[in-house]
């Protein structure tokens, strides 16, 4: 279901966690990984609440044995999860000129799969990986995006702005991790930059 369908809806903020218990969340529960020859502080700051994360299309990527793209992604450690119904919910700020990269993931799945979900932005849009496209004209404003993971079920519900925009999926897999930032894909701009703030984990009582 894209941001076309006649079905979308608003949800107001208390009925997407109602039910669910807000967990703790400090600096001891995030990583951020960044490329490995380069200090944290030149691809990641935190002023006024507000993550910034940025990487180039050319940078190394997060460790000397990995062959992944580059990235700069805030990792929550801690709350890794392997069933259960669990939330992310952030809001996020990706700049003009930011494409071609993953601005937030679920980390994990099952055999050949890295990822349970991928957000990516194309061109100004924000996608489903590279379709279908869950909001278009998202450069240059905050948003507000929930993600809501039901492992047992195997559905991932994704609302932007209080929006249901698109259910899919599970992907299977033993271990699940949220991550936010910039995460290099397909077709990426040299530069790649996106900002979270307000970033919380929510499970199901």
């Amino acid at each position: 279901m894209g941001a076309g369908a006649s079905s979308l809806h608003h949800v107001h903020y208390r009925n997407l966690t109602a039910g669910f218990i807000e967990l703790p969340l400090d600096h001891k529960d995030i990583e951020i990984q960044r490329p490995y020859d380069v200090p944290e502080s030149s691809r990641y700051s935190f002023v006024n609440g507000v993550h910034k994360m940025w990487v180039y299309s050319d940078d190394k990527p997060h460790s000397i044995n990995s062959r992944t793209n580059p990235r700069t992604e805030l990792a929550i450690k801690g709350y890794e999860y392997s069933s259960g119904v669990w939330q992310f919910e952030g809001e996020g700020f990706v700049p003009r000129g930011t494409s071609g990269v993953c601005v937030m993931q679920i980390f994990g799945a099952s055999h050949s799969r890295a990822t349970t979900l991928m957000i990516r932005t194309y061109k100004g849009s924000l996608s489903y990986y590279r379709s279908p496209v869950l909001v278009p004209n998202i450069w240059n404003r905050w948003f507000k995006l929930n993600v809501i993971h039901d492992v047992d079920a195997s559905t991932v519900k994704i609302y932007i702005d209080g929006v249901l925009v698109h259910e899919a999926a599970g992907h299977g897999g033993s271990s699940h991790a949220f991550k936010c930032g910039v995460y290099s894909q397909n077709d990426a701009s040299h530069y790649m930059e996106s900002r979270w703030k307000r970033i919380k984990v929510f499970k199901k009582e």
